[in-house]
């Protein structure tokens, strides 16, 4: 993970959960719901077949992270660093830890996405408690790791990764409540909120670390660097929140678009039976 593709790849999956997850917060705001997700009943289950009931955000959570732990062990081509030991050392030392760090945490993002496709498809009842709660637990997994990632770097490094802690543990706080308390829109939007700024953040380390625009690399000894650093994260809670208000916006004129278009065959059904009504009812005698 430690070049431009090992960030980029987490970075764009990040951004796009957390544009998924902006439209069915902006739906489910528009349309009333009490829950984000509404769990499936057993009755709902019967009928469907176990591949038919699989969700389609716990394969992408399986297979994105299992694609991140084999790039981890095996990109590029040719090498190996499933090694975690090396023996002919005589002291034994621990080898490719930065590259066991990314296994871990890619690791309990499969465990989230295994919990999810068990809970919809293979149990009577869906437990989404439990999905929440495996989702938090890898959201604090990765808190750990990157508050943990931060040895042995550079000045750049680590202001860079603190600010990518911050977004991410108000998103692994916001997950523990809601294993408890699931019907509650301010943590949806929260949630939301956070996930697209530490998404789009995570795409900006790799322009800061990788492919600066002006060709030169970022120097931490130079307090102008460091300084804007700071003013470009207070950026990205800006675009995440305007990104989150534009799909609202989009998602607002669809929802009301349908609702017209469903009305109008209402309405005139209803005013078709009023005309059929009155043409065809006796009239009263004397």
């Amino acid at each position: 993970m430690g070049t431009l593709e090992g960030h980029l790849l987490p970075g764009i999956c990040l951004l796009i959960f957390s544009l998924h997850y902006s439209v069915m917060v902006s739906l489910a705001l528009l349309r009333g719901q009490r829950f984000l997700k509404p769990p499936l009943t057993p009755k709902e289950k019967r009928g469907h077949r176990w591949w038919q009931l699989v969700p389609v955000e716990g394969m992408m959570k399986v297979a994105i992270s299992l694609t991140g732990i084999i790039t981890e062990f095996f990109y590029p081509p040719g090498v190996n660093r499933m090694m975690m030991v090396d023996w002919e050392d005589p002291r034994r030392p621990f080898v490719f830890y930065d590259n066991w760090y990314h296994v871990t945490m890619y690791g309990f993002f499969t465990l989230s996405g295994v919990v999810d496709i068990v809970s919809r498809a293979c149990q009577a009842q869906q437990n989404v408690k439990l999905e929440r709660a495996a989702e938090a637990l890898a959201f604090c997994v990765l808190v750990l790791l990157m508050a943990c990632h931060l040895e042995n770097k550079g000045t750049l490094e680590v202001r860079t990764h603190l600010l990518f802690v911050a977004p991410t543990f108000l998103v692994t706080l916001v997950l523990t409540m809601e294993v408890w308390v699931p019907d509650q829109p301010t943590l949806w939007v929260l949630k939301t909120w956070m996930g697209l700024v530490l998404s789009t953040w995570m795409l900006q380390l790799c322009v800061l670390m990788y492919v600066p625009p002006s060709g030169q690399p970022w120097r931490a000894e130079n307090p102008g660097d460091l300084a804007f650093l700071l003013i470009f994260f207070c950026w990205h809670l800006g675009f995440g929140a305007i990104v989150l208000a534009a799909v609202y916006g989009l998602c607002s004129l669809w929802h009301h678009r349908i609702s017209s278009w469903r009305e109008v065959p209402r309405a005139k059904h209803r005013s078709s039976s009023i005309h059929l009504m009155h043409k065809y009812r006796r009239p009263h005698r004397k």
